[in-house]
Protein backbone atom coordinates (compact mmCIF):
# COMPACT_ATOMS: atom_id res chain seq x y z
CA UNK A 1 0.00 0.00 0.00
CA UNK A 2 1.20 3.79 -1.01
CA UNK A 3 0.58 6.74 0.76
CA UNK A 4 -1.05 8.50 -2.50
CA UNK A 5 -3.63 5.13 -2.02
CA UNK A 6 -4.74 6.51 1.60
CA UNK A 7 -4.75 9.81 0.25
CA UNK A 8 -7.25 9.52 -2.17
CA UNK A 9 -9.64 7.13 0.07
CA UNK A 10 -9.23 9.95 2.77
CA UNK A 11 -10.55 12.41 0.44
CA UNK A 12 -13.30 10.03 -0.32
CA UNK A 13 -14.14 9.20 3.03
CA UNK A 14 -14.68 12.79 3.57
CA UNK A 15 -16.48 13.31 0.20
CA UNK A 16 -18.65 11.00 1.57
CA UNK A 17 -18.84 11.84 5.65
CA UNK A 18 -17.15 15.45 6.58
CA UNK A 19 -14.43 15.77 8.29
CA UNK A 20 -16.34 14.20 11.78
CA UNK A 21 -16.60 11.12 9.70
CA UNK A 22 -12.67 10.44 8.78
CA UNK A 23 -11.23 8.54 11.33
CA UNK A 24 -8.23 5.67 10.82
CA UNK A 25 -10.63 3.30 11.93
CA UNK A 26 -13.08 3.87 9.05
CA UNK A 27 -9.97 4.50 6.77
CA UNK A 28 -8.72 1.83 7.60
CA UNK A 29 -11.94 -0.40 7.29
CA UNK A 30 -12.24 1.61 3.59
CA UNK A 31 -8.50 0.28 2.53
CA UNK A 32 -8.87 -3.15 3.80
CA UNK A 33 -6.25 -2.79 6.57
CA UNK A 34 -5.79 -2.65 10.38
CA UNK A 35 -5.56 1.05 11.55
CA UNK A 36 -1.59 0.39 12.38
CA UNK A 37 -1.11 -0.35 8.88
CA UNK A 38 -1.77 3.14 8.45
CA UNK A 39 0.95 4.47 10.62
CA UNK A 40 3.76 3.41 8.47
CA UNK A 41 2.74 6.39 5.96
CA UNK A 42 1.05 8.47 8.04
CA UNK A 43 1.00 8.82 12.03
CA UNK A 44 -1.23 10.96 13.25
CA UNK A 45 -4.94 12.58 12.78
CA UNK A 46 -3.41 16.37 11.92
CA UNK A 47 -0.66 14.08 9.49
CA UNK A 48 -3.74 12.99 7.95
CA UNK A 49 -5.78 15.88 7.65
CA UNK A 50 -2.64 17.94 6.35
CA UNK A 51 -2.02 15.45 3.19
CA UNK A 52 -6.14 15.89 2.57
CA UNK A 53 -5.41 19.70 2.44
CA UNK A 54 -2.76 18.75 -0.01
CA UNK A 55 -4.47 16.61 -2.23
CA UNK A 56 -7.90 19.46 -2.21
CA UNK A 57 -5.74 22.35 -2.79
CA UNK A 58 -3.59 20.33 -5.45
CA UNK A 59 -6.73 20.05 -7.62
CA UNK A 60 -7.06 23.82 -7.95
CA UNK A 61 -3.11 24.34 -7.85
CA UNK A 62 -1.39 21.93 -10.06
CA UNK A 63 1.14 24.48 -10.53
CA UNK A 64 1.45 28.03 -9.22
CA UNK A 65 2.56 30.78 -12.03
CA UNK A 66 2.87 34.67 -11.51
CA UNK A 67 0.96 37.12 -12.95
CA UNK A 68 1.71 37.89 -16.74
CA UNK A 69 3.54 41.26 -16.65
CA UNK A 70 0.63 43.33 -17.78
CA UNK A 71 -1.93 41.55 -15.61
CA UNK A 72 -2.72 43.75 -12.44
CA UNK A 73 -1.96 42.64 -9.18
CA UNK A 74 -4.87 43.46 -7.97
CA UNK A 75 -6.70 41.37 -9.99
CA UNK A 76 -4.64 38.62 -10.09
CA UNK A 77 -4.44 38.36 -6.36
CA UNK A 78 -8.60 38.15 -6.44
CA UNK A 79 -8.48 35.46 -9.20
CA UNK A 80 -5.86 33.51 -6.62
CA UNK A 81 -8.73 33.82 -3.92
CA UNK A 82 -11.32 32.62 -6.58
CA UNK A 83 -9.05 29.52 -7.33
CA UNK A 84 -8.74 28.81 -3.12
CA UNK A 85 -12.37 28.98 -2.80
CA UNK A 86 -13.44 26.72 -5.58
CA UNK A 87 -10.94 24.32 -4.25
CA UNK A 88 -12.42 24.12 -0.66
CA UNK A 89 -15.87 24.28 -2.40
CA UNK A 90 -15.30 21.27 -4.13
CA UNK A 91 -15.36 19.17 -0.89
CA UNK A 92 -17.66 18.69 2.72
CA UNK A 93 -15.67 20.93 5.39
CA UNK A 94 -12.83 22.10 3.05
CA UNK A 95 -12.86 25.32 5.15
CA UNK A 96 -12.38 23.46 8.16
CA UNK A 97 -9.88 21.26 6.87
CA UNK A 98 -7.45 24.01 5.13
CA UNK A 99 -7.89 25.85 8.87
CA UNK A 100 -6.79 22.68 10.41
CA UNK A 101 -4.11 21.99 8.54
CA UNK A 102 -1.21 25.09 9.84
CA UNK A 103 1.77 23.01 8.40
CA UNK A 104 0.50 22.48 4.80
CA UNK A 105 3.01 23.29 1.95
CA UNK A 106 0.65 23.82 -0.61
CA UNK A 107 -0.49 26.79 1.42
CA UNK A 108 2.66 28.05 2.08
CA UNK A 109 3.99 28.34 -1.44
CA UNK A 110 0.42 30.14 -2.52
CA UNK A 111 1.24 32.49 0.24
CA UNK A 112 4.65 33.07 -0.79
CA UNK A 113 4.04 33.40 -4.55
CA UNK A 114 1.16 35.81 -3.64
CA UNK A 115 3.95 38.34 -1.16
CA UNK A 116 6.77 37.51 -3.55
CA UNK A 117 4.47 38.87 -6.30
CA UNK A 118 3.53 42.17 -4.39
CA UNK A 119 6.87 42.68 -3.09
CA UNK A 120 7.78 42.64 -6.74
CA UNK A 121 5.45 45.09 -7.94
CA UNK A 122 6.89 47.57 -5.40
CA UNK A 123 4.47 47.02 -2.38
CA UNK A 124 6.82 46.76 0.65
CA UNK A 125 7.31 43.57 2.51
CA UNK A 126 5.27 44.65 5.52
CA UNK A 127 1.97 45.49 3.53
CA UNK A 128 2.54 42.62 1.05
CA UNK A 129 2.37 40.26 4.24
CA UNK A 130 -0.56 42.04 5.18
CA UNK A 131 -2.56 42.30 2.30
CA UNK A 132 -1.77 37.94 1.66
CA UNK A 133 -2.83 36.98 5.12
CA UNK A 134 -6.42 39.40 5.20
CA UNK A 135 -6.95 37.91 1.62
CA UNK A 136 -6.68 34.15 2.42
CA UNK A 137 -8.11 34.27 5.64
CA UNK A 138 -10.86 36.31 4.27
CA UNK A 139 -11.59 33.05 1.83
CA UNK A 140 -10.85 30.42 4.52
CA UNK A 141 -13.58 32.35 6.79
CA UNK A 142 -15.89 32.88 3.91
CA UNK A 143 -16.13 29.63 2.65
CA UNK A 144 -16.37 28.09 5.91
CA UNK A 145 -19.24 29.89 6.64
CA UNK A 146 -20.67 28.76 3.64
CA UNK A 147 -20.07 25.19 4.16
CA UNK A 148 -21.75 25.77 7.65
CA UNK A 149 -25.08 26.69 5.67
CA UNK A 150 -28.11 28.56 6.60
CA UNK A 151 -29.38 27.75 10.07
CA UNK A 152 -31.22 24.92 10.57
CA UNK A 153 -35.26 24.84 11.92
CA UNK A 154 -34.27 24.00 15.13
CA UNK A 155 -32.48 27.39 15.56
CA UNK A 156 -35.52 29.46 13.68
CA UNK A 157 -37.68 27.98 15.78
CA UNK A 158 -39.13 30.60 18.17
CA UNK A 159 -37.01 33.42 16.29
CA UNK A 160 -38.72 37.03 16.01
CA UNK A 161 -37.40 37.82 12.60
CA UNK A 162 -39.79 41.14 12.53
CA UNK A 163 -38.42 41.94 15.74
CA UNK A 164 -34.67 41.15 14.61
CA UNK A 165 -35.45 43.59 11.60
CA UNK A 166 -36.42 46.57 13.66
CA UNK A 167 -33.55 46.41 16.21
CA UNK A 168 -31.09 46.23 13.21
CA UNK A 169 -32.79 47.94 10.07
CA UNK A 170 -29.07 49.23 8.87
CA UNK A 171 -27.91 45.44 8.67
CA UNK A 172 -31.00 44.06 6.87
CA UNK A 173 -31.55 47.61 4.55
CA UNK A 174 -28.12 46.21 3.35
CA UNK A 175 -28.71 43.21 2.60
CA UNK A 176 -31.63 43.47 0.67
CA UNK A 177 -30.18 46.61 -0.83
CA UNK A 178 -27.25 44.08 -2.37
CA UNK A 179 -29.52 40.68 -3.28
CA UNK A 180 -32.66 42.24 -4.60
CA UNK A 181 -30.55 43.41 -7.89
CA UNK A 182 -30.02 39.61 -8.36
CA UNK A 183 -26.30 39.21 -6.84
CA UNK A 184 -25.59 36.33 -5.56
CA UNK A 185 -22.97 35.15 -3.05
CA UNK A 186 -20.00 34.69 -5.88
CA UNK A 187 -20.80 38.09 -6.42
CA UNK A 188 -20.55 38.70 -2.31
CA UNK A 189 -17.21 37.24 -2.20
CA UNK A 190 -15.26 39.00 -4.97
CA UNK A 191 -16.90 42.44 -3.95
CA UNK A 192 -15.44 41.97 -0.33
CA UNK A 193 -11.75 41.01 -1.74
CA UNK A 194 -12.70 44.33 -3.70
CA UNK A 195 -12.82 45.97 -1.29
CA UNK A 196 -9.98 44.64 1.12
CA UNK A 197 -7.81 44.45 -2.27
CA UNK A 198 -8.13 47.27 -3.75
CA UNK A 199 -9.89 49.80 -0.36
CA UNK A 200 -13.36 51.16 0.38
CA UNK A 201 -13.55 53.34 -2.95
CA UNK A 202 -13.67 50.10 -4.85
CA UNK A 203 -17.06 49.89 -6.70
CA UNK A 204 -19.46 46.43 -6.04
Amino acid sequence: MDKQRIITEAVALLDAEGLDGVTTRKLAARLGVQSPTLYWHIPNKAALVTAIAEAILEQQFPELTPPAPEERRQEWLIGLAGRLRRALLAHPDGARIISASQLSLKMAAISELAMSTLVGRGIPLRQARLVVLTVLRFTVGYVLEEQNGPPDADALDGFDLAAYAAAYPTVMAGITEYFQSGHTADDLFRDCLEQIVHGPAAGG
